[in-house]
């Protein structure tokens, strides 16, 4: 059998590869590459952006990695299956358990390899995206304007949201202010209309150009003037840089343990509501979760491919963006589900794993018989 184990590699390393790619090719159009033409309207300059484009690439080739297994397996045993090379397999005494098992090993092979992939190149290479568009936006530019939507969260509760029309990148400003201020309860205790809010040398926020704070039943109100920050409101924590950032959940620029200790800090600083710490307990999960499923994936395109009738490549094509399509709307509703405490992260990371194995199991056993 080893003979026809190497032929199954052979066939299978092929439409992997091209799977890798062009999936790769899908998730950067569908994700990024909205944001980096509008640098090229911005005149942002085609090195940078070339640059970003590499850095932005190894965390999607890490998810990319696994859905290429399942186009590989599909197509790979489905033109086994069409020359009858699976029923030669079969004549010769191996069992579909056998059959499928090299295309096991390589899902195994896969999943090593993104578990790797993932802890040692995607962090930096995202840290260094996030850092490299940082810069392109305060390099001036970029004309859009940028709004900005922040929330504050302490001991778990929301108690300041940040609302600006616009970040001024070439003097650490926000245009446009409003500071909305919550009270144990959670209800509105202060608000604060300012025209412009800096980000000083002093590492600190100041007022510029008056602003106006009233509470939300007006029975107090007053004018500011000058360059302060009002006592009486909390300043937003973090730099002006901290305030550009797109997200500050990004998993994909922490590793495993990188993550672990975020969360432990958010538990024990309260800087998180329940369902944001949740959010990133099932990204933790997940770093194992989605190299896992390459194994799944592997074995049920293997077995999917093994037909009694010839089928063309479209086919595979078509069964393999149904199967995905499924497997990651199902995570997505699971990953829901946790972050409102309805089942812990970590069965929601798991879950779709779990279902899909347990099916493949099923159709191995099925046409085992």
């Amino acid at each position: 059998m080893r003979q026809t184990d190497r032929l199954i590699f052979k066939e299978i390393v092929g439409p992997w590869t091209f799977g890798v790619g062009m999936f790769t090719a899908l998730l950067m159009a569908a994700t990024f590459l909205g944001r980096l033409t509008g640098y090229v309207v911005d005149g942002v300059p085609f090195g940078q952006i070339a640059e970003l484009f590499m850095l932005l690439l190894p965390s999607m080739l890490t998810k990319t990695f696994s859905m290429a297994v399942l186009l590989a397996a599909l197509l790979s045993f489905g033109r086994l299956s069409s020359d009858s090379e699976i029923v030669a397999m079969k004549a010769g005494g191996a069992s579909v358990y056998r059959i499928v098992a090299p295309a096991g090993l390589f899902a195994i092979a896969v999943a090593l390899l993104t578990f790797v992939f993932n802890e040692t190149i995607v962090p930096s290479s995202a840290r260094a995206s996030l850092a490299l568009g940082v810069r392109i936006v305060q390099a001036k530019k970029v004309t859009a304007a940028m709004p900005v939507s922040k929330t504050q969260i302490e001991n778990g509760k929301l108690r300041l949201g940040i609302l600006a029309k616009n970040a001024n990148a070439a003097d650490g400003s926000l245009e446009g202010v409003t500071v909305v201020q919550y009270d144990d309860a959670g209800k509105e205790s202060l608000i604060m209309l300012a025209k412009t809010v800096t980000f000083t040398s002093l590492d600190n926020w100041r007022v510029r150009g008056g602003a106006v704070l009233f509470t939300p039943d007006f029975r107090f109100r007053t004018t500011l003037d000058g360059d302060v920050w009002p006592e009486g409101i909390a300043q937003p924590r973090g730099s002006f840089t901290d305030l550009l950032k797109e997200r500050d959940d990004d998993f994909d620029s922490m590793s495993m343990s990188e993550l672990a200790t975020v969360i432990r800090n958010h538990r024990v600083n309260g800087t998180r509501t329940s369902a944001q710490i949740a959010n990133y307990e099932y990204g933790y999960w997940n770093k194992l979760s989605i190299p896992l499923a390459a194994v799944v994936f592997g074995v049920l395109g293997a077995v999917l491919g093994i037909r009694n009738h010839r089928t063309g490549t479209a086919a595979g094509f078509a069964l393999a963006v149904a199967i995905i399509f499924g497997y990651y709307m199902l995570a997505n509703f699971m990953a829901v589900w946790s972050q409102n405490g309805a089942i812990p992260p970590w069965a929601a990371a798991f879950g779709p794993i779990v279902i899909g194995a347990v099916c493949a199991g099923f159709l191995v056993h099925q046409r085992n018989q």
